[in-house]
């Protein structure tokens, strides 16, 4: 099994475990803050970890981690997805219609013919994978003994719906500092799967960015296909009419048939359109000369705005999700990184989109974000991605992938 992900540059001068299998550690509730003598500075930053009670969020841990600018909410219960980031009046998140941050005791994968996920589905970012991460189906694989037998996949697989087996708070050293919060989730069974991942979040203190880094593995003596995509989910005051999404791509594909019907239009938003059926675009993102993709969305005036930079190599794949449907229902729209697109894993496969890790091989992700807070600072992340995309005009192919 590897190390967390997120190496630190520098040396912590801080680190708290809150939870651990190997050491039967659970830390309830805890809190670090800028009174923290071997840190000395004028931010007032702060980590407080606690439980969330009552309902279907009975139990649930989180870490509500606040940079002195910046916050975000981390839910080591549900995968160590993020709930919500907020910088001012910008949020990262949507209003989704399932309120509580649902424990994963109360979901059944399998309801609904394999849209049980969605009984929880709330957060802005939550990973997609790891043995499969798109839409339900059928599919084949070999069992224990070599037979070939059928398998049905629920949506967007499990690592969203297990809890982290080990979680930890450290403190790098720096100028400025940077707050860690890593944790290793684990997918295993007997005769299976036996995939990991170590992810770490983090974020310098006073900044208006953090970063997400995992270093996803195979922990078994044998090769293993997996899959992962990072759905990162956006509601008002990004999105409403007029909104806009401004990305560095190569081809666009329509995955279903309503994106088809716009596909030209694919990065241009309408208000909330009760009813509305969800469109989703298969995006194949260009890098710049250091293999770097950058990817934006902003509001109507162009004055708040999140930015997306991530290697293009490790992320080969953007899912563009438009559900504008009315706010009870769930408007936003997700910007979704991967290592392919959300058709079921045979489709994927297929398509020569489901990689494998050797015996033992971690594999590693990293997307920077960035929250945008004025006009100048939408307009400079717009001219970076202009000078990615140069004079290659996307190819509008208008078929679906399959």
């Amino acid at each position: 099994m590897p190390s967390p992900a997120g190496a630190a540059a520098n040396p912590p001068i801080f680190c708290k475990v809150l939870t651990s299998v190997r050491q039967n550690i659970q830390v309830d509730s805890w809190e670090i803050n800028h009174h923290l003598k071997s840190l000395a500075t004028n931010v007032l930053w702060s980590v407080n970890k606690y439980k969330l009670c009552g309902g279907k969020q009975a139990g649930v841990d989180v870490i509500e981690v606040n940079n002195g600018r910046l916050s975000f909410i981390v839910v080591p219960t549900r995968g160590m997805s993020v709930l919500k980031v907020e910088d001012g009046d910008v949020r990262l998140g949507w209003d989704s219609p399932v309120k509580e941050v649902v424990h994963p005791q109360f979901i059944n994968l399998a309801s609904r013919g394999g849209l049980g996920w969605l009984e929880g589905f709330n957060e802005w970012l939550v990973r997609c994978g790891l043995e499969w991460a798109g839409h339900p189906g059928h599919d084949k694989f070999r069992n224990h003994a070599g037979d070939e037998v059928e398998v049905d996949l629920t949506l967007h697989g499990k690592i969203g719906n297990i809890p982290a087996s080990e979680v930890e708070v450290s403190i790098e050293a720096g100028s400025p500092p940077r707050i860690h919060i890593r944790g290793l989730v684990e997918e295993r069974m007997f005769h299976g799967v036996q995939l990991s991942v170590w992810t770490d979040i983090s974020t310098e203190l006073g900044s208006n960015s953090f970063r997400i880094d995992d270093a996803v593995a195979n922990d078994a003596p044998r090769a293993q296909e997996f899959q992962i995509i990072y759905h990162a989910n956006f509601g008002p005051p990004l999105l409403e009419q007029g909104s806009r999404f401004v990305g560095a791509v190569e081809k666009v594909d329509s995955f279903n048939a309503r994106a088809a019907e716009n596909l030209t239009g694919y990065g241009e938003y309408a208000g909330p359109q009760p009813g509305c059926g969800e469109q989703v675009y298969c995006l194949k993102p260009l890098a710049d000369a250091d293999g770097r993709t950058e990817q934006l969305l902003h509001n109507a005036a162009g004055d708040r705005g999140v930015s997306l930079n991530f290697p293009v190599a490790q992320l080969p794949c953007l899912t563009l999700w438009k559900n504008l449907a009315s706010p009870a229902e769930g408007y936003v729209t997700g910007i979704e990184p991967g290592t392919g697109f959300p058709y079921t894993r045979r489709i994927e496969r297929e398509a020569g989109r489901v990689p494998k890790l050797a015996a033992n091989e971690p594999r590693h992700f990293t997307i920077d974000f960035t929250i945008h807070s004025d006009q100048l600072s939408v307009q400079s992340a717009i001219g970076r991605v202009k000078n990615i995309q140069g004079r290659i005009k996307p190819e509008m192919a208008g078929d679906q992938p399959h």
